[in-house]
């Protein structure tokens, strides 16, 4: 029987072997054998170099840095510092992370660049830059990626553009700019991008409006705007979209409030404002919701704060606060929540912490701090293995 099934074996190979050189060959079947032509395998696209990070420097230029997914640790992109104009002030990266904004606070403008998402490397958008109020500050996109928002600290307003979503050029909204209270230097969206919020640092408030889906414009919230403390400059939203926070450079303290879903509209916490260092400036919300950091370019420390995720009450985290460079203004977490970024706008470098999950504490990591360029003011992250939304830490602080 084993024999038997050897030569049935054979004899199938032979036969579908014959059947294949027939069908292959011409008439009377002594043609050639033609080889079908095969299509080339693809060269596999090679993954992402980053995630990276940005920062902005009064040296007229932004930093670009890979971030080690282990470590955390920065390296230079090739090519980096990137021109920018004149002071550029605040940063911002759009959700889907291909571009790239800077506030050009002493120019009047604001550059936009595409992001090589394999080396991070900026490359200026046709067009760029594009007009601003005087002084703009703040900049944001929102978490649809189709409007960008500008703070005019020195016009008392807010530009408003629509993005290209192929190019990343600006577009003026219809009626921008738009109204705003004194000296606007941050603004934010919610996550739904229904709201827009930004900080009034001489008149001690915040305005709030309602977006416009289909326009980008701003229409002024019922109550707007709402009272802060004094000199309020930083501003953030958590992910969640139910607590938004301004730093009061002025009082020492951090302002809470939870913001109805439906109107955008402002309520202070119970127990709001929380003590921080000296002169808070600049606060960030991490991915996760739990956390909240703000920078003290007095004090050259970081409060961080865990959030009652109910209340949007701020606790602070036990160490707090932790050390910092001379004056410590932007801060950043990455999307993934596991390392926060410091520029020290006086000494010229960026501060870099492990972030621990359970208790939000800040570890420095090895190598911190990093070099910048002269007077450091903002910084953004992203990373293109794990694109989140623009409230996950790709906005500017």
């Amino acid at each position: 029987m084993m024999i038997d099934m050897h030569f049935r074996k054979f004899f199938l190979a032979t036969a579908v072997l014959a059947v294949a050189t027939a069908s292959c060959s011409g008439p009377g079947g002594n043609s050639p054998i033609v080889t079908p032509t095969r299509t080339p395998t693809p060269t596999p696209t090679p993954p992402p170099a980053g995630p990276f990070a940005y920062v902005s420097n009064g040296s007229a230029n932004v930093f670009a840095y890979t971030i080690s997914a282990t470590t955390g640790a920065l390296t230079p992109v090739a090519g980096s510092p990137f021109a920018a104009g004149t002071n550029p002030w605040g940063l911002a990266i759009d959700p889907s992370a291909k571009f790239a904004y800077v506030a050009n606070n002493g120019s009047a403008n604001v550059s936009a660049y595409t992001i090589n998402a394999a080396t991070g490397a900026l490359t200026p958008v046709a067009g760029s830059p594009f007009a601003a109020g005087t002084g703009p500050r703040g900049v944001e996109v929102d978490p649809t990626g189709t409007f960008a928002y500008v703070a005019n600290n020195g016009s008392a307003s807010v530009s408003a553009y629509t993005i290209n979503a192929a190019t990343g050029a600006l577009t003026a909204v219809a009626g921008s700019p738009f109204a705003a209270g004194i000296n606007p230097v941050a603004v934010a969206c919610d996550p739904s991008g229904a709201f827009a919020y930004v900080t009034n640092l001489s008149d001690g408030t915040v305005s709030a409006y309602t977006i416009n889906a289909a326009t980008g414009a701003l229409t002024p919230v019922a109550g707007s705007p709402f009272a802060a403390g004094t000199f309020p400059s930083g501003l953030a939203v958590d992910p969640s979209g139910k607590f938004a926070y301004v730093t009061n450079e002025g009082d020492n303290d951090v302002s809470a409030y939870t913001i109805n879903a439906t109107t955008g509209a402002l309520t202070p916490v119970a127990g709001s404002p929380f003590a921080a260092g000296s002169s808070p400036i600049r606060a960030v919300v991490d991915p996760t919701g739990k956390f909240a950091y703000v920078t003290n370019i007095g004090s050259a420390s970081i409060s961080a704060y865990t959030i009652n995720a109910t209340t949007g009450a701020l606790t602070p985290v036990a160490g707090s606060p932790f050390a910092a460079g001379t004056g410590p203004w932007g801060v950043a977490v990455d999307p993934t929540g596991t390392f926060a970024y410091v520029a020290n706008n006086g000494s010229a470098n960026v501060s870099a912490y492990t972030i621990n999950a359970t208790t939000g504490a800040l570890t420095p990591m090895a190598g911190s701090p990093f070099a910048a360029g002269t007077n450091p003011i903002g910084v953004a992250v992203w990373s293109p293995r794990s694109i989140k939304s623009a409230s996950s830490g790709s906005r500017q602080y």
